[in-house]
């Protein structure tokens, strides 16, 4: 069986993680994101409290140096250190990390109260929001949101994927621009607790995994409140109305579940 995942994704090649969709199937890079991370991820510095509520807010420098963020000055969003200009990452008090193997890249911002849990990766501009809840194997691209009470586990989200508000996000993968609305559910395991099969071109495909929520291709849409059941796969702009319920199965590019 082969499902082709330009029907799922627009330059793919510009992911760091695109190594891991290489002749594979839309879901298969589940399958692999924790080694993937676990190899790739470099651990972080010695300075950056584990385990604990991070006492103070920090700005991680991009050359791995921690700094007390009362320390710096801003000017026009820009920070400088002893009048130097410098980039990283800004890590709020009250932060809880629980392990070492987690980067985060320059601009992005971890707010107060959210938990991380390695391994995980977080590209520019990712906002991390206050009292999220990152239960490791993440990835995300440039500019990505995850809100305010969110729940990830073993997900990917592609640049500029924005899951704001109330959400859960398990073992699923959010293309380039989706945006959940609140209250979105990516359910990721059956009453049963099975494999997860999907019926596509009317052909059976065993996935291998018990533990399987959505794929969402590019610039997907939900509204608020919707659930994707477990082995939800949408082509690329396509929309989930509010209150709604989807899947399982395939749905082509462009549909509309009202």
């Amino acid at each position: 069986m082969n499902i082709s995942l330009d029907l799922f994704f627009e330059n793919l090649e510009n992911e760091k993680i695109a190594e891991l969709f290489k002749n594979a199937l839309p879901w298969e890079p589940l399958k692999f994101l924790k080694t993937y991370l676990l190899d790739t991820v470099p651990e972080l510095p010695k300075e950056i409290p584990i385990g604990i509520p991070i006492p103070e807010s920090l700005f991680l420098t991009s050359e791995g140096e921690v700094i007390p963020l009362k320390d710096l000055e801003i000017y026009n969003d820009e920070y400088y250190f002893k009048g130097e200009k410098i980039k990283g990452a800004i890590l709020k008090a009250g932060a809880l990390l629980t392990g070492k193997k987690i980067f985060f890249e320059e601009e992005v911002i971890v707010e107060p109260f959210s938990l991380i849990s390695p391994p995980a990766y977080f590209s520019k501009g990712t906002q991390i929001r206050h009292g999220s809840y990152i239960r490791g194997s993440v990835y995300t691209g440039e500019k990505v949101v995850i809100g305010h009470t969110t729940e990830v586990k073993n997900s990917i989200f592609f640049s500029s994927a924005k899951a704001s508000h109330f959400a859960y996000i398990g073992d699923s993968i959010l293309g380039n621009s989706v945006n959940l609305g609140a209250g979105t559910k990516l359910a990721n395991l059956k009453f049963s607790k099975t494999i997860i099969t999907l019926v596509i071109n009317n052909e059976i495909v065993n996935t291998g995994l018990k533990k399987m929520g959505a794929i969402l291709g590019d610039l997907c849409q939900t509204g608020c409140n919707s659930v994707l059941q477990p082995g939800t796969l949408l082509g690329k702009k396509s929309y989930v109305y509010p209150g709604k319920v989807c899947g399982p199965g395939y749905f082509l590019p462009g549909t509309k579940i009202k």
